[in-house]
């Protein structure tokens, strides 16, 4: 039986393909366009054949690192580069190309061949989850922040003092600068200051400025920052860390809305929306006499509580995800995503830095990793500790994919948190007690 190709049905093939595909030749001028081809880019065969790839498509690439040009000239492959082109029509698309250099019967490179596919829709519901799950440029699918993250645009119009705790790395500042842009001061200064970086000299000068002549080297007068946010937000971070000196001062601004920088004869007025954040329980404090009660209920207006990123894992791959288009976009790479092994070791460790770790470790990856997909030796050394198979911790997992043994893992720690109630837990999770039971039905963890 003769088993070679009959090249009377190569036409066939080439046009029954749904991906578009072309070929050039050494000069880079088209010498073939299949149908795919035609519908995705809007141009007919025969505008094509004959002129040159990038007059057909104006690729963002085109005149800069062209991987169909690379492939030609190095004999490398090049696969799902996502790049934007311009159609016949003029709109921008997105598509993903893989590229290849075309050898001649002695081996010689004659040409180059391209294959991409229209990715119009994936952008589409990318931006569909993005919507979703991202406010502000802060990212959760987590029921407790989502609470939270409703809650803003309303709190953003108040001009009340708002108290966000939470653990360090949570994402306090995130959500400071949100309630400043979503509100009516977004066009005047967000000032953020750290209150545990100064000494209490240093830092009321910094929060207040001084008048000339205050001190030796004060030879000019310095607005501090309350003059500087004067309209807009001032960002106390750290506010646990003040001294009981510094708490009368700041309470006495709080009050009065004014202050007097040092060796002022006279007291500033100031419009300031003040936001404060701790990552120490300050009611805690106040009990024990190391954080004054009356400044504590001056701040604690409204108060927010970010839960630490192990207590929302089901956030991680959308994390990652918000880091690679953002490290990508900072560093004019082109990685995709991580592998799943990379992924298992990241969903398991336990983030004593929460948010800002997992970002540290993404930002690492892309220090090491030289092609398009993160794995676990381009992580930290530490998260090989972690990058034990899933069957080991729980055996309901083995199998799944990331996305689904981190919803499963949260539906578990929110039932064990609630001693296995379904009520709690779906309420828990902001899913209906019928939507939970199916999830667990999916997921196998029906008893």
């Amino acid at each position: 039986m003769n088993e070679s190709l009959d090249h009377r049905y190569l036409p066939l093939i080439f046009d029954s393909s749904p991906l578009g595909i072309f070929t050039i030749d050494a000069d880079g001028h088209i010498t073939s366009f299949n149908r795919a081809a035609e519908t995705i880019t809007g141009h007919s065969r025969q505008e094509a054949l004959g002129r040159r790839c990038y007059e057909i498509f104006r690729a963002d690439v085109c005149q800069q690192d062209c991987p169909l040009k690379r492939s030609i000239r190095t004999g490398e492959t090049t696969r799902e580069k996502e790049v934007a082109i311009l159609t016949q029509a003029g709109d921008e698309l997105p598509i993903a190309i893989s590229t290849a250099a075309l050898l001649g019967p002695d081996g010689s490179v004659v040409g180059g061949v391209e294959m991409f596919r229209d990715l119009s829709q994936v952008v589409e519901l990318r931006k569909k989850i993005a919507g979703t799950y991202v406010f502000e440029d802060i990212v959760s699918k987590n029921a407790a922040m989502r609470r939270i993250l409703e809650r803003l645009p309303l709190l953003a119009q108040s001009p009340s003092t708002v108290l966000i705790e939470g653990a360090s790395g949570t994402g306090k500042e995130l959500v400071a600068r949100a309630l400043h842009t979503l509100g009516s001061r977004r066009q005047k200064p967000f000032v953020a200051v750290s209150c545990a970086a100064l000494p209490d000299n240093l830092l009321e000068s910094e929060l207040f400025g001084y008048a000339r002549g205050a001190f030796t080297d004060a030879k000019n007068d310095k607005p501090g920052r309350f003059a500087l946010a004067d309209g807009g937000t001032l960002f106390l971070d750290e506010i646990g860390e003040i001294s009981p000196a510094m708490q009368v001062k700041l309470l006495r601004v709080l009050q009065e809305r004014e202050f007097e920088p040092l060796g002022a004869t006279k007291p500033l007025k100031v419009d300031v929306r003040i936001i404060a954040a701790t990552n120490k329980d300050l009611a805690a404090e106040v009990a024990a006499k190391r954080f004054r009660e009356d400044l504590y209920y001056r701040l604690n207006v409204v108060r927010l509580v970010l839960p630490s990123l192990a207590e929302r894992r089901e956030d991680i791959p959308l994390l990652v995800e918000h880091f690679i288009r953002r490290f990508n976009a900072l560093q004019s790479r082109a990685i995709r995503r991580v592998s799943e092994r990379a992924l298992a070791a990241l969903m398991d460790a336990p983030y004593p830095g929460n948010v800002r770790e997992l970002e540290n470790a993404v930002e690492h990856a892309f220090v090491l990793c030289q092609g398009d997909v993160i794995d676990l030796v381009h992580l930290p050394p530490l998260f090989e500790t972690y990058a034990r198979p899933a069957e080991l911790d729980n055996p309901g997992l083995a199998g799944m994919g990331p996305l689904q043994a981190a919803e499963a893992q949260a539906i578990a720690a929110a039932l064990a948190r609630h001693g296995g109630n379904r009520t709690k837990a779906a309420q828990h999770l902001g899913l209906s007690r019928n939507t939970l039971w199916r999830k667990m039905k999916q997921l196998g963890l029906l008893p």
